[in-house]
């Protein structure tokens, strides 16, 4: 795991609808890349393209179990990117983005 990551493109993907949705789902445990596929009505590939980087930095876990990809949030790393203050602004201001492409 990679403790280095750019921070503006974790919040981008923590703040996407979609992705966030994921996310959203990860709260309550593992879950297989099937069902998340199935939540967010996208492929399982687009599920894997959306985490890439979260797994890739150690924000999310990605294990095999009988030949299916099973995803778990690294809630701990997580919630120090959401509370670490230098990140604040860059949350607010991914809000102001997310705002901008609603309006």
């Amino acid at each position: 795991m990679d403790d280095t990551f750019d921070r503006e493109k974790v919040v981008d993907c923590m703040f996407d609808p979609i992705t966030s949705s994921i996310l959203a789902e990860l709260e309550d445990g593992e879950k297989d890349c099937s069902f998340l596929a199935e939540k967010s009505s996208i492929s399982e590939d687009d599920v894997l393209e959306r985490l890439s980087y979260l797994i890739e930095k150690g924000f999310i876990f990605k294990n095999s179990i009988n030949g299916k990809s099973v995803f778990s949030a690294n809630t701990e790393k997580l919630t120090q990117i959401v509370e670490n203050s230098d990140t604040f602004n860059a949350t607010i201001e991914g809000l102001e983005k997310m705002d901008s492409y609603l309006n």
